[in-house]
């Protein structure tokens, strides 16, 4: 499985920015597809994932910011982030969880700075 993330950038407080990650390869219908980001010398957090079933689950510093959905059609989630934040500076990455195996996609950098 391999996971193609997109969509990074510079943005302005207040900004808006939509992050992508396609699936390919062995993928399953039933999975756990999700984002989660890193600053340097901090541990990897969860941002949002997004079960198979339509379930989700947030990050409490971004519920009501950042909304994740995805076309299951296309192995592919979305991650739609508002009112971006300084604190939201951090390089993203896609996961997917299936038959007990995480796969990492590369990351993606989001920078929010005036």
């Amino acid at each position: 499985v391999q996971l193609q993330a997109s969509g990074g950038g510079l943005v302005q407080p207040g900004e808006s920015l939509r992050l992508s990650c396609a699936a390919s390869g062995s993928v399953v219908s039933i999975n756990v597809m999700g984002w989660y980001r890193q600053v340097p010398g901090k541990q990897r957090e969860l941002v949002a994932i997004s079960t198979s079933y339509g379930t989700t689950n947030y990050a409490d510093s971004v519920k009501g910011r950042f909304t994740i959905s995805r076309a299951n059609a296309k192995n592919t989630v979305y991650l739609q982030m508002n009112n971006l934040k300084p604190e939201d500076t951090a390089n993203y990455y896609c996961n997917l969880v299936q038959r007990a195996t995480s796969y990492w996609g590369q990351g993606t950098q989001v920078t929010v700075s005036s």
